[in-house]
């Protein structure tokens, strides 16, 4: 994995949201997908982290985002925890993952995922964590990757153009659009893995 990404370990994220300001809107669930490079060389998915989330107190959370997630933020039954432990035991894992790929930093992936980055990056501010595993500005975005490969931009679309299929019952909950994402994420690289080793073999030696 190290190889593979100049040092950094690709993690997937997803985040549910009660709208699209960062600074103003509550994180409501939170989905990381570790990512494996397996006896064959290929990348896979690997274990997947998910966290339910309290709103943060004086959060925004607008009705049309809640109606898109399904999400009632104060179900007596959702099982959410506070954004400081959701993020401390996401990045924990993390961590031990980047550790274990002897990775430097991990990397976000994201489905536009400067939206997700930013989400998360406000809620480590608000947190006041310091040991944040991610890089702040630089991620990977399968909507890019996936309009080069397969000409769709838009999640559902290009899962269906990858032929992993797509159920529109468990789209916009964090975990399954984070696996669904890294599903694409390891089908783009493992396309692109000749181009790169070819490329790798042909690059003049570093100074």
């Amino acid at each position: 994995m190290s190889d593979r990404f100049r040092g950094f370990m690709p993690v997937v994220v997803d985040v549910e949201t009660g709208g699209f300001n960062a600074k103003t809107d509550a994180l409501l669930e939170i989905a990381a997908v570790l990512l494996e490079i397996n006896a064959d060389g290929n990348m896979q998915r690997g274990e997947t982290i998910r966290y339910h989330v309290k709103p943060f107190e004086g959060a925004n959370m607008e009705e049309a985002s809640l109606a898109v997630n399904g999400i009632d933020p104060h179900h007596p039954l959702r099982p959410a925890i506070d954004e400081h432990d959701a993020l401390q035991r996401t990045f924990r894992e993390v961590r031990r993952a980047v550790r274990d790929a002897r990775c430097s930093r991990a990397v976000l992936v994201g489905h536009n995922a400067h939206f997700d980055l930013g989400f998360l990056n406000e809620a480590v501010a608000r947190s006041m964590i310091k040991r944040d595993p991610f890089h702040p500005f630089s991620c990977f975005d399968t909507a890019t990757l996936c309009g080069v490969a397969y000409g769709q931009t838009v999640l559902a679309r290009a899962a269906i153009a990858a032929g992993l299929g797509w159920d529109e019952t468990q789209a916009h909950s964090a975990s399954y659009d984070a696996e669904m994402t890294a599903e694409l994420f390891c089908d783009v690289v493992n396309r692109y893995r000749d181009i790169f080793e070819t490329t790798r073999e042909n690059a003049p030696p570093q100074p």
